[in-house]
């Protein structure tokens, strides 16, 4: 485990427990208290943990937005089966817009096999797996909205990317969220990312969230749009029945993502 992995489980047991040891970490990650110590300074110097004596406790709120860089390493298997889940729902000739988000970057991988696509996106992470992972027999046409871009996020906000995104009308948006809540419906945790998805929702013709289940019960601190607003919701399968059931009633699919056994 490298120094950002150890970190961003570090970050993970902060927000899972509230609080962390320095004795704790050194013993968890076979490291030395030093170590240790740097890890939780770095970490505080982020504003990722609020640094205490002999260790680190959570110091967040609903508009606290978890890193990309750490997003992206929790709840993989969970992910990439709601990727690949995705991207069953793509066909050949599809005009796509992929959001923001470390769950709708796993559906990039799995789009090997389509042919003739139109990608639209606001994150740079997605625009460079679509470069990375989609040779050019794949014949996939690549927009890029344009914008201001947020540093960590690598998502491109602002007047620029909403107006690209009023001009385009695909055929299916793939939509991140940070929360998901049967009272409040869809929130995120921040404001600008969250005007262009409800410029998405607005202009695509088919409306899907990929979301892992720990956003299930979470209300984070903008709104975005009622459950109503959306067509699907891809999620695994940790999703309680009863939350199934009740979008279900409310007139929303729900896709259910298995992951693949581990050999």
């Amino acid at each position: 485990m490298n120094t950002a992995e150890r970190q961003a489980k570090i970050v993970e047991m902060v927000l899972e427990k509230g609080s962390i040891s320095i004795t704790e970490i050194a013993n968890l990650f076979n490291i030395s208290e030093m170590t240790a110590r740097r890890d939780l300074n770095e970490l505080d110097r982020q504003g990722l943990v609020r640094r205490v004596h002999g260790g680190a406790v959570a110091n967040l709120g609903r508009s606290y937005e978890p890193p990309f860089s750490i997003r992206v390493t929790k709840n993989q298997a969970a992910k990439q089966a709601i990727g690949r889940a995705a991207a069953d729902l793509i066909f050949d000739g599809d005009s796509i817009a992929l959001d923001v988000g470390s769950t709708t970057l796993e559906i990039v991988p799995h789009l090997k096999t389509k042919r003739n696509l139109t990608i639209v996106t606001s994150c740079l992470q997605i625009a460079n797996a679509v470069v990375n992972h989609l040779s050019l027999e794949v014949d996939a046409r690549l927009i890029l909205t344009g914008g201001i871009v947020r540093p960590r996020e690598l998502s491109m906000i602002g007047a620029i990317a909403e107006r690209i995104y009023h001009e385009l009308h695909v055929d299916k948006a793939f939509i991140g969220v940070g929360g998901i809540s049967l009272d409040d419906g869809l929130t995120e945790y921040n404001f600008e990312d969250t005007q262009i998805k409800k410029v998405l929702l607005r202009t695509a013709r088919e409306k899907i969230v990929v979301a892992d289940s720990s956003k299930f019960g979470v209300t984070a601190f903008v709104s975005i749009a009622p459950l109503t607003a959306i067509d699907c919701i891809i999620t695994d399968d940790k999703v309680s029945p009863e939350i199934v059931e009740a979008l279900q009633q409310a007139g929303i699919k729900v896709v259910i993502a298995h992951a693949a056994p581990a050999l």
